[in-house]
């Protein structure tokens, strides 16, 4: 069944046709060879897939031989730059910026290995500081780099041309210095329908890379004279890729920062700005520039920023004077009138707690301490002090004895006051022995009051006593009598103990008897004095501390 070598193949498949044809017919007539009918289709499916496999390798060499020849001609050709003028924008950018002569990847120096300067300037927009508590601020700025990429010159193709812009487009096409912002917490070009990126390429190769952009930047806040502080805020820049060796970021020389004229901040003032160019170490172990080694240059923009004290003053400072003013209305209050003097001086304490709160939530949880946490705790110190003065006369009113008092002086009264119930009766019954002749008089008030010697008159009981006994000490003698004594005596005046001009010591002192109700009445006007005094004291040190140190 098989061709010989001598028979072509078109005849050994024409009578493998007539066979096939031919056996049809025969099983049609259920008189088929099966043998030979199989093998006649064995043949002609081994020719259809030889052609098959024959026409595939011929198309690979055709389509091979056409692709080489392509990238043989793209490789080769490159278009021309003459009469660059005749072009389109469009067009001329497609065949300056051309693969064939341009490479986006490389620097614009890396033929002849110079550094590649690029200056910076930029234009605020709008600054937003935010609270105290997340140390941060919003920056709306416009930032402009300039360099020179001489492959992007054009004068000698385009000589009429004057500048090539661009958009995004245009930046996709060229080369463009990679910075970021150290100090960044998040950033976002601005733009609508499109970001706001702009390039312009002038006839000598010199890119303007201008883009517009909002950031949220790390400001680490020092609080220590909150809410009377200065903080100095910073936008850092710095080189991503490439060291100082090969990029050299600089400022421009003239107004390397600008603000608008409508700027306006509300919290803080603007008092002081400035620029300075560094350059950061960056190594492996610090992560800084991604885990790569060397010294990378960088751009600092800082702005000094004034807190406003005026909000301050009318929401916190003269409230709270004014709730330390009011404790002070429990000591024109009676000693004995617990119920008001305790609601007075508790509420005024639950008051300027609240009022500290409020402020208190608007910074955060720092360790050292700040100016207006001395303020709230030297104003809690003033509450807390008339509400303990309260309960240190009430305990005085409450006594029943007399107390002996050497000199009416706050030196003895305290002293007097303070000293323990034993220690007073033991020093009670010293004077009784050490003194037996102990004479008792009224009390000025008492005098000037009474005009006759009933012991049952008004005012008989409203006297100060005064002892006297003998002593060694070089201290004045007073001695006072009743009326009634000077009634007796005719008129006649008591006896000095000493002779007048003599240096002879006196004999006798002089103690004063005082009630308990008398010495917190005492310490109650003493206070109304002392406390405003102590807290006008208070505010010169601490304004002074303030704007002073």
């Amino acid at each position: 069944m098989f061709p010989s070598p001598a028979q072509p193949l078109y005849a050994f498949r024409e009578n493998c046709f007539l066979i096939c044809s031919s056996g049809e017919s025969i099983t049609r007539s259920r008189r088929v060879d099966f043998r030979a009918r199989y093998n006649c289709r064995y043949v002609n499916r081994f020719i259809m897939s030889s052609k098959t496999v024959l026409f595939s390798v011929m198309i690979f060499i055709l389509n091979s031989a056409r692709g080489q020849k392509s990238s043989q001609n793209a490789l080769m050709e490159c278009p021309s730059l003459d009469k660059g003028d005749s072009y389109t924008q469009s067009e001329f950018l497609s065949r300056l910026a051309h693969e064939c002569r341009y490479d986006r990847l490389l620097l614009p120096t890396y033929q002849t290995g110079e550094v590649v300067y690029v200056h910076a300037s930029a234009y605020v927009y709008f600054i937003q500081p935010a609270e105290a508590h997340d140390l941060n601020f919003k920056l709306h700025f416009l930032l402009q780099l300039r360099w020179t990429d001489a492959r992007l010159a054009y004068t000698l193709y385009s000589p009429e041309r004057t500048k090539i812009i661009g958009e995004s487009d245009l930046r996709q096409r060229i080369w463009v210095p990679h910075l970021y912002m150290s100090n960044e917490q998040s950033s976002s070009l601005m733009g609508t329908d499109s970001k706001d990126v702009l390039i312009s390429i002038a006839p000598d190769g010199e890119v303007l890379f201008s883009r517009r952009m909002q950031a949220v930047l790390y400001c680490w806040m020092n609080l220590q004279k909150f809410p009377f502080d200065d903080q100095k805020c910073s936008m850092n820049l710095e080189s991503w890729k490439y060291n100082a060796s090969i990029l050299r970021l600089m400022w421009e020389k003239e107004n390397p920062v600008r603000l608008s004229s409508e700027l306006h901040l509300t919290e803080y003032s603007l008092l002081d700005f400035w620029t300075n160019e560094s350059v950061v170490r960056g190594d492996i172990v610090n992560m800084r520039l991604g885990g790569r080694s060397g010294n990378y240059s960088a751009l600092k923009f800082t702005f000094k920023l004034g807190r406003e004290v005026g909000y301050y003053l009318m929401d916190y400072f003269i409230p709270s004077m004014m709730i330390v003013a009011m404790s002070w209305v429990t000591f024109w209050l009676q000693a004995d009138a617990s119920a008001p003097r305790i609601t007075l001086g508790t509420s005024t304490m639950l008051s300027f707690i609240t009022l500290a709160s409020s402020q208190a939530k608007t910074l955060p949880k720092v360790s050292y301490i700040k100016a207006s946490e001395i303020w709230f705790l030297g104003c809690i110190g003033f509450i807390f002090s008339a509400l303990v003065e309260f309960a240190f006369v009430n305990t005085i009113w409450r006594r029943k004895k007399v107390v002996s008092l050497k000199k009416v002086n706050s030196k003895y009264i305290l002293k007097s006051t303070l000293t323990p119930r034993l220690a007073r009766k033991e020093l009670q019954k010293e004077l009784r022995e050490s003194s037996p002749q102990l004479s008792k008089s009224r009390s000025c008030s008492s005098l000037q009051q009474e005009t006759s010697s009933d012991p049952a008159g008004p005012g008989y009981n409203n006297y100060l006593t005064v002892h006297s006994f003998p002593s060694a000490l070089n201290l004045p003698t007073i001695t006072t009598q009743s009326y009634d004594d000077l009634i007796a005596s005719g008129g006649r005046q008591p006896r000095n103990n000493g002779s007048e001009g003599s240096d002879e010591p006196p004999q006798h002192h002089t103690w004063t008897q005082m009630t308990p109700q008398e010495i917190a009445t005492w310490i109650d006007k003493r206070s109304r004095l002392l406390f405003p005094l102590l807290f006008i004291f208070f505010n010169i040190v601490y304004w002074t501390f303030v704007y002073c140190l």
